[in-house]
């Protein structure tokens, strides 16, 4: 059963309506971003020009970061990993899923073996061809007990890996997985060269569009173009600087001056300004990225669902969309699969404010009163601090303390996210239900930043994975979403839209993709000078 064929157009359609159900991934996850000329300014696409030196001026990073892929947890480092290196498959501007290093796949009639077929025109930044052994020594690198990996559940099912001839891998998993194709996509499974069945991935080298030159980690990372890239015409760009302005007043700045090009994560308290400047654009590209309050479901007194509830009943979510998001995103739900996704739960009634409920299930929690500590810092997102303040606001109305302690923006992620009992953070989504599940819900999943550990909810994602009936899989994942949005430890307030500004030097295809910030990760390879 071949499921996708490079043939320099998008995956062909299906046949037959297994072949459909398994293909169909190709357009889940679709999203765009609203054309410039929505917001005053004229559309950026046009043909594409070769030069110049781009710099990218990025809200999230740490001076722990790391090129190993395996740790991308910020903006920072998402975006160099997209200009150092390519995945088997990737999701496309319009949420698509395209070949990558891969040209076709073919799973098995159960979808447990799934064997991809590589470029053979591609080279490493060390001049390595690229060849099986590299992709199964790169998946490798995620496996196994002692792997910190975020990607490591989505390569724990995977039974065996072995190369069929230098430019094939087969694939068996442990039980069938339709999404297979989607789930290599992940921005952590980066390819990297072997060397006697290991990589090195702290090198940077990779297939991707740009090579490393230059590398202070939270600081700045400088790159050069690649002129052995295997797509042919790209990047665009001679050189390109991403730098880390954690201050979104700093990054503004930086790109009113022009000491930057580009700057994600405007403040959207002044973002209207910032319109009226002549020479900025500034786009909103509507995705899955949502913003979440985490709590540790294994420390009290967040272990008690009861609590879990009453915080989840304590805040005014219409009021934050409306002061931090300006408008620029939608009411969450306790749920971090998108109305986008393919198996959106559209039943699960949206929670509310409601001081009532918030404190009839302190009462039953048995704790009296409530009081507890939130650390917040915009490095987590732009306007989290407000955030925090308002909620604490909205809780008072429910006889709920909360104390918000504000923590330094650098080390946030490595210091205070999941080290703390109840912090904030941000997902970019993912574009399907498995993988997000997998990555931040899943017992044991590295990132499970509220430590769920929830049998049956377990039970389901990976019966799910295997399922190929098309509407009791919609069940499955309907009902996993349920048990997230009543018993999980995730406050999902708001799915915030990606606000982001440039020179107007700076242009673009027709449609930036929303999967993930930075268009999809691929803002290095994708974009260029008018």
């Amino acid at each position: 059963m071949t499921i996708c064929k490079d043939s320099g157009t998008r995956p062909t359609t299906p046949r037959v309506s297994r072949r459909r159900l398994l293909q169909s991934t190709a357009a889940l996850g679709a999203a765009s971003a609203i054309p410039a000329s929505l917001l005053g300014r004229p559309a950026r696409a046009a043909t594409p020009k070769r030069g110049g030196h781009f710099r990218v001026g990025i809200g999230g990073g740490s001076t722990s970061d790391s090129l190993d892929p395996a740790t991308y947890e910020n903006s920072f480092m998402q975006g160099i990993g997209g200009a150092l290196h390519n995945m088997l498959t990737e999701v496309g501007p319009d949420g698509s899923l395209e070949p990558a290093l891969a040209t076709e796949w073919e799973a098995s009639p159960d979808a447990v073996t799934w064997t991809f077929k590589l470029r053979k025109d591609v080279v490493f930044h060390n001049g390595k061809t690229l060849a099986a052994e590299d992709v199964i020594a790169s998946l490798n690198h995620h496996r196994g007990e002692d792997s910190q990996s975020a990607a490591k559940v989505t390569v724990d099912p995977i039974k065996s890996m072995k190369a069929l001839d230098a430019h094939t891998v087969e694939v068996e998993l442990e039980s069938g997985n339709a999404d297979l194709p989607f789930l290599v996509s992940d921005y952590h499974l980066v390819i990297m060269p072997s060397k006697d069945g290991a990589v090195d991935a702290n090198s940077g080298i990779g297939t991707g569009p740009f090579r490393v030159e230059h590398y202070d980690p939270g600081i700045r990372c400088g790159l050069t173009r690649n002129p052995d890239y295997f797509r042919e015409g790209r990047p665009y760009f001679d050189s390109i600087d991403f730098l880390v302005l954690a201050d979104k007043a700093a990054r503004t700045n930086a790109l009113l001056t022009g000491e930057i090009d580009y700057m994600d994560r405007c403040d959207l308290k002044t973002v209207h300004l910032l319109k009226r400047r002549a020479g900025v654009v500034v786009e909103e590209t509507t995705g899955m990225q949502h913003y979440t309050i985490p709590m540790n479901m294994t420390v009290a007194p967040f272990s008690d669902n009861n609590v879990r509830m009453a915080l989840k009943h304590a805040i005014d979510r219409e009021a934050i969309v409306k002061t931090i998001l300006r408008g620029y995103g939608s009411v969450g739900n306790d749920n971090p699969i998108a109305p986008t996704n393919r198996y959106f739960n559209a039943d699960i009634p949206q929670r509310v404010y409601d001081p009532d409920k918030a404190r009839y299930y302190v009462k039953q929690s048995g704790l009296g009163t409530l009081s507890v500590e939130l650390s917040a810092a915009d490095a987590a997102f732009a306007g989290c601090v407000d955030t925090a303040v308002l909620y604490r606001e909205h809780a008072a109305g429910a006889g709920i303390d909360i104390t918000v302690k504000r923590e330094p923006d650098d080390g946030y992620w490595a210091n205070i996210w999941m080290k703390k009992p109840w912090s904030f953070s941000y997902w970019g989504g993912r574009p399907v239900e498995d993988q997000m599940f997998s990555v931040a819900y899943l017992t044991g999943a590295a990132w499970n930043e509220s430590f769920q550990s929830i049998e049956r909810f377990d039970k389901l994602l990976v019966a799910a994975r295997a399922e190929l009936d098309e509407d009791r899989r919609r069940e499955m994942y309907a009902e996993m979403q349920l048990i997230v949005h009543n018993e999980g430890g995730a406050v999902i307030p708001m799915f915030a839209n990606y606000v982001n500004a440039y020179s107007d030097k700076v242009a673009h295809g027709p449609v930036v993709g929303g999967n993930i910030d930075l268009d999809g990760l691929r803002i290095a390879e994708r974009w260029w000078f008018a």
